[in-house]
């Protein structure tokens, strides 16, 4: 099958980490790790699952972060090489176990890529699966599959960036016949966003401030109206048509950065939140005050150390931009604020309407009633153009890209 994989290469690695500050086409290359081509279709690794035929592969952010190589290494015990890239996925059942009861060849699913116990065939599962804490699994490094968070970076199960890939019953959800493919395609962005959404949820009088108007952070305020929140949101954009999908989806009031300094963004913030903003001997500004809760989507150092200094005293800030190593980071205010510091990891168990329910059917149903989020779906393309949808990831704002795919 034709796909797009990450090779295991410790001289690619250095190649790719040195020359990438250079000129950023050495980060998928020739000289680098991402390799394209026929690679070997994903046997069944049980009667338990399924092969499916790609439709549409989701290009994720993590995707692109793992292009860039920045991901800290202390992750790769969780990763098995080599590894088809992509866990958002969806597609058509083509081939099933002789013990996979609920589905049959022809079916359009998708499959939760999260390889916690179930899938892994751990019995009994450890404490977390057991309490539907999947993405808090203890046995991602063990079971009948090779070591990996999800698929997409298990050597075993092949990854939506490729023609085919397999997924165990466990993980599969119908898509409903009412769904489409670009509604359904946004599922797992979906859900990585209303995991911290729902185990984060504001109250009504709360003042929520989202940093980060891509992917992500649009559907955090999706999730957050989809879910019945009446909290203030105000969203941090850095371009126009990013700030009209996140007003489209609820946002109450939209701060564009471009062109800001930063003592005038701690300003706008400040009159925004009734907060108050302090000058420090050196360095970045101090807030007084702030947002009550604030979900940061950016992941770099510099979005980190704001989202802290824009959280009220005893507030809550949200990690969910998946960040790595920081080095700039202003820790102070987490005891000085007595800030609540919440990470969150894909999407897991959470009670909706008083039901334990998984992430993906609860994105599902929401779709199912109505919720459409496929204008979020910006570009697609084909996989042979992978170098140009890298390419348009890399520089999103330029190309007004939100989300984008490989349509197969």
């Amino acid at each position: 099958m034709k796909a797009v994989w990450f090779e295991e290469s410790i001289p690619r690695y250095l190649i790719s980490k040195a020359l990438g500050r250079v000129h950023h086409s050495f980060y998928y290359n020739v000289f680098s790790c991402i390799r394209y081509g026929d690679y070997p279709e994903p046997k069944l690794p049980s009667g338990k699952w399924v092969k499916i035929k790609t439709l549409m592969g989701g290009i994720c952010g993590s995707d692109i972060g793992l292009i860039k190589l920045h991901d800290s290494p202390s992750t790769s015990p969780f990763a098995s090489f080599p590894f088809v890239i992509g866990h958002e996925n969806l597609g058509i059942i083509v081939e099933k176990g002789d013990e996979v009861e609920g589905f049959e060849v022809g079916d359009r699913v998708i499959a939760d890529p999260t390889l916690s116990c179930n899938a892994r065939e751990i019995y009994p599962p450890c404490e977390k699966c057991q309490n539907f804490e999947f993405s808090q699994c203890m046995n991602f490094n063990e079971g009948i599959v090779s070591p990996a968070l999800m698929i997409g970076s298990c050597r075993d199960t092949g990854g939506s960036w490729g023609e085919y890939y397999v997924a165990n019953e466990f993980q599969l959800f119908k898509v409903p016949d009412k769904v489409t493919n670009e509604n359904a395609i946004l599922v797992d962005a979906f859900c990585s966003a209303l995991h911290p959404v729902m185990r984060n949820f504001p109250k009504d009088n709360d003042t929520v401030l989202v940093l980060g108007a891509g992917s992500i952070g649009i559907n955090v305020v999706s999730a957050l109206r989809a879910l019945g929140s009446k909290a203030r949101i105000i969203v941090l954009a850095r371009y126009k048509f990013q700030g009209e999908f996140a007003k489209h989806y609820g946002a109450d009031e939209i701060l564009y950065t471009k062109g800001l300094s930063k003592w005038d963004l701690y300003k706008k913030v400040a009159e925004l939140t009734s907060g108050k903003v302090l000058k420090p001997l050196l360095g970045k500004p101090v807030m007084v005050g702030g947002a009550d809760v604030v979900f940061e989507c950016v992941g770099n150092d510099d979005s980190i150390d704001d989202a802290l200094r824009f959280t009220k005293q005893g507030g809550t800030t949200v990690l969910v931009g998946l960040a790595g190593i920081t080095k700039k980071v202003d820790w102070t205010f987490v005891w000085f604020k007595e800030l609540r510091v919440a990470g969150t990891n894909s999407s897991s168990g959470e009670i909706f309407r008083g039901e334990r329910k998984r992430g993906y059917g609860i994105a599902l149903q929401l779709m199912e009633e109505g919720l459409d989020l496929s204008p979020l779906l910006t570009h697609t393309f084909k996989l042979e153009d992978y170098k140009k949808a890298i390419e348009m990831n890399f520089f999103r704002g330029r190309y007004g890209l939100v989300k984008s795919a490989f349509v197969f």
